[in-house]
């Protein structure tokens, strides 16, 4: 009895909590609903934003073709001359701008010197020979034509003999005596006409040429040529405007033989940068596209360029030692190809020393397109 009373006073409690627990679960599976939802909005709006970002990134990013290995070059040569000699002077000094033709250094002038006075007087020398052999050829007529009459003579003298001599008016002795002398005479005469041609072969069979023009005078002219060319390369001065470098390699007094190095000189008007961007990255690269070029030494600033050339070949073309893909071993490596780079430079600008580190970035001007995907 007493149990029946408690199951009843129980059972309107335990409908009472029950449904006061299903009031209070309704708000949190409500909550936990909307987080989820959040949840799973969240992670495809991460997903979309993505694929939104990276289409974006792949569409604009074709444009621009970037690389850090790039360096700056410039025109720069080892001077030396074709000629041997003692330094005399060097009027430059370690890292002084000079201008083109300005005297870098000098070479003792006096043996040059001598050479040149040398060849003047065998020039000289050649002109008088020349004016003599001419002179020695019409003698040489003169003779032929006097040694002719004296055979004419001689002819004479025996053709009058041999009639005498069958009227026994002069002796045989006599006759032959002329024969003979008539023989001789005309022996003279073929000497001296083989003497006026040696002569005239000697004025390359022109009695009349001008001195200029003979053989003899031409060779002595180039030997006076080359010594002045010799006097002139004893002075070297710059080929071009340039920074002069390691200048005390030489010193006055030093012998410097010929095509030894002296010193260098580094251009500073043609600077360029070359740069050695991957062959993917250059499928829309044109010669002309304009070029942003920024230097590690000037971190602050950018200078514009223009891509002057694109090489025709790889590095790899031109290594001593190529790779040789016909073995099995072969492994695939993309190659670099040398770009070109003009740097527009003004005056006043900071200079820029070869060898220097730069980063280039080329406008291509290409613009992808979602077909390119498909």
């Amino acid at each position: 009895m007493i149990s029946l009373v408690y199951d009843r006073m129980q059972r309107p409690m335990s409908q009472a909590a029950a449904y006061h627990g299903d009031v209070l679960d309704r708000p949190t599976t409500r909550r936990r609903s909307g987080k989820q939802l959040l949840r799973w909005g969240l992670m495809a709006g991460g997903v979309l934003a993505v694929v939104i970002g990276g289409g974006a990134y792949w569409l604009t990013g074709g444009r621009w073709v970037d690389t850090d290995d790039a360096y700056v070059q410039a025109d720069s040569m080892t001077l030396s001359t074709d000629v041997s000699g003692i330094v005399a002077s060097i009027p430059v000094h370690e890292g002084e701008a000079v201008r083109k033709g300005q005297v870098l250094f000098t070479l003792d002038p006096q043996k040059f010197q001598i050479a040149l006075d040398t060849a003047r007087a065998d020039l000289a020398q050649v002109r008088l020979n020349i004016e003599s052999m001419k002179a020695d050829y019409q003698a040489a007529l003169r003779d032929t034509a006097a040694k002719q009459q004296q055979v004419n003579a001689d002819q004479a003298t025996y053709d009058r003999y041999q009639a005498l001599v069958k009227q026994r008016a002069v002796t045989q002795q006599e006759t032959d005596d002329a024969r003979y002398k008539l023989a001789a005479d005309q022996q003279a005469v073929r000497a001296s006409e083989s003497q006026a041609r040696a002569q005239l072969a000697k004025l390359s069979g022109d009695p009349d040429i001008k001195v200029e023009d003979t053989p003899a005078f031409k060779q002595a002219q180039a030997r006076l040529a080359e010594a002045e060319r010799e006097m002139d390369h004893s002075v070297v001065r710059a080929p071009y405007d340039g920074v002069v470098t390691q200048v005390n390699k030489l010193q006055p007094g030093m012998y410097l033989g010929a095509s030894t190095a002296a010193f260098g000189l580094v251009s500073t008007d043609h600077v360029w940068v070359e740069a050695e961007p991957k062959e993917t990255q250059l499928t829309y690269a044109r010669a002309g596209d304009h070029v942003e070029v920024s230097f590690d030494l000037y971190p602050d600033r950018t200078w514009n360029g223009t891509v002057e050339s694109i090489a025709p070949a790889t590095d790899q073309n031109f290594s001593l030692l190529p790779a040789e893909n016909s073995s099995g071993n072969w492994v695939k490596v993309v190659q670099r190809i040398p770009v070109r780079v003009r740097v527009d430079l003004k005056p006043g600008d900071t200079p820029l020393r070869a060898g220097m580190s730069a980063e280039i970035d080329i406008d291509t001007g290409h613009v992808r397109t979602l077909g390119d995907l498909f």
